[in-house]
């Protein structure tokens, strides 16, 4: 049985390797528990000073100059990602564009890889803009889109995705963690189904990417993207990341730009792809913003992903210890094995949604997500097991209390 005092969640704090760094994220209200790391992480210190020093001296006083090593930020920080947080080899990772543009980039590389097949498969958990993506390529392509069922809960069945994929599949697109219940998936195994088909598997790891370890090269998955704005801490908006296998890296992309372009400032007259990663970029990088990137990786990168695992599988475990103690009407809503799910846990219940407004009053930051799900997000590398016990002592009062009735049921535009 979990010791539910508040002192037992001090001596875990004591006792954790990572704690110092917490002390890296720039904190201006003490009372604030922040548990929506899996949606916004924090904002870095060093971040604030990187960018103060890329305005003040790379673009006050470098001007264009700076571009000579601008050039390669993203090549930079995309080997960073890719080497430290998801087990793959250098020049196979690249920061650009946003998570939804290099979906579409690496989903119809794909589907050129495969003429002939009709196919596309994706699950009904998967997040909305994947969704919304491949089903407008299945529509402009005269393409089926095959949506097979997940348990919005436990996750996907390998047994219903291998019935679901076959000699008529070109690509098969899924989420490493689920969105909404934080259910991780068998990488390997789901990459090995699809290539038993002959089909090629795209990963969205927005919600493992900083938080789990990611084997891309090890289990031989093809592409995947991610964003940077959650576990990496890159800030709102930071460009997003996309890997392409190397020995895959001859695929043709559809958005074609001058920086995907070989010997770039001949301004030749005919699109000509440089040769590796660099094919997938398209226009002009974000400075700023990569420079973010880089310092929120940096960050992960000196705690190591081993570690911000067991720190996330601890965190959850406890937050599902004292949710099972105290909030008892409250269902559990993520996979209870904690090799099963990632850094998040979903709680169901009818007044979800009034509970967030009435936590976020009382100064705990959740999130919502439909149908009846309350989300809550302890990043590994920056939340404290006290906060876990704050946060959920005050949800305990608001639920016991019956706080959440003066709230609006009708959800806000964000949730």
């Amino acid at each position: 049985m979990t010791d539910t005092s508040r002192e037992y969640a001090a001596a875990l704090d004591a006792d954790d390797p990572l704690a110092p760094l917490r002390d890296a994220f720039v904190r201006d209200d003490p009372e604030l528990i922040y548990l929506d790391g899996n949606s916004l992480g924090r904002l870095p210190k060093r971040t604030a000073e990187r960018i103060a020093r890329v305005v003040r001296d790379e673009w006050g006083s470098g001007l264009i100059r700076s571009w000579s090593h601008w050039a390669d930020l993203p090549f930079q920080a995309g080997d960073l990602i890719g080497e430290t947080l998801l087990g793959a080899a250098g020049g196979q990772v690249v920061v650009s564009d946003s998570t939804t543009i290099n979906l579409y980039k690496l989903a119809v590389a794909a589907l050129d890889a495969r003429p002939g097949r009709k196919v596309i498969v994706t699950d009904d958990d998967n997040f909305p803009t994947d969704r919304y993506v491949l089903e407008g390529l299945a529509a402009q392509r005269g393409l089926e889109l095959r949506v097979v069922h997940t348990d919005i809960d436990h996750g996907l069945d390998l047994n219903v995705l291998q019935e679901a994929v076959g000699a008529d599949t070109a690509l098969v697109s899924l989420s490493h963690v689920a969105y909404r219940s934080g259910a991780l998936l068998d990488m390997a195994a789901v990459t090995e189904i699809v290539h038993e088909a002959g089909a090629l598997v795209l990963w969205d790891l927005c919600h493992s990417a900083g938080s789990v370890p990611v084997r891309l090269d090890a289990s031989g998955a093809d592409l995947a993207v991610g964003c940077t704005y959650k576990y990496l801490n890159a800030g709102p908006g930071s460009p997003a990341f996309l890997y392409v296998r190397k020995e895959v890296q001859d695929l043709r992309q559809p958005i074609w730009g001058w920086f995907g372009q070989r010997d770039q400032f001949a301004m030749g007259p005919a699109y000509d792809p440089v040769p590796g990663i660099g094919r997938f970029l398209v226009g002009t990088p974000s400075i700023m913003a990569i420079a973010a990137v880089e310092e929120g990786v940096r960050l992960l990168a000196e705690a190591g992903i081993d570690r911000l695992r067991a720190k996330g599988q601890a965190l959850t475990g406890y937050l599902i210890d004292l949710a099972e103690a105290w909030l008892p009407d409250l269902a559990l809503a993520t996979p209870a094995d904690p090799k099963r799910r990632g850094s998040h846990v979903a709680l169901r219940h009818p007044e979800a949604w009034r509970m967030a407004q009435a936590m976020i009053a009382d100064k705990v930051i959740p999130d919502y997500r439909t149908p009846d799900r309350l989300r809550l997000g302890p990043a590994p590398i920056s939340t404290s097991f006290t906060d876990v016990w704050d946060g959920l002592h005050r949800l305990r009062t608001i639920v016991d209390e019956r706080a959440y009735e003066r709230f609006s049921s009708e959800p806000a535009r964000v949730t």
